[in-house]
């Protein structure tokens, strides 16, 4: 059975990097290109990036060019997404997914939440 799971999110101050990671079980994650999205509170679930399944390509919404990084280490079947310079309005429940075009797998979330 096709799972994905999400690890990583947590607690941040503004300004402040946290990397998540995406993994999976019933596939093998380096033969799919991976995204994430994320969901704010009250909003719409927002595509933030995507990584092909060689990892050549990345491609990543405005927001958070310059600020986050997806990659992925074949050798543990696991994609990343790190992200730094997080402000309050990165706050949501980040989800990984596959593929980038299909949407057809998704995790349960991993939340980034912001310590006042």
């Amino acid at each position: 059975q096709l799972q994905l799971v999400e690890s990583g999110g947590g607690l941040v101050q503004p300004g402040g990097s946290l990397r998540l990671s995406c993994a999976a079980s019933g596939i093998n994650l380096d033969y799919y290109g991976i995204g994430w999205f994320r969901q704010a509170p009250g909003a719409e679930r927002e595509a933030v990036t995507c990584i092909s399944s060689s990892g050549d390509t990345t491609k990543y919404t405005d927001s958070v060019k310059g600020r986050f990084t997806t990659f992925r280490d074949k050798t543990k079947k696991t994609v990343y997404l790190h992200m730094n310079s997080l402000n309050p309005e990165d706050t949501a429940v980040y989800y990984c997914v596959t593929d980038c075009d299909t949407f057809a797998a998704w995790g349960q979330g991993t939340q980034v939440l912001f310590s006042s």
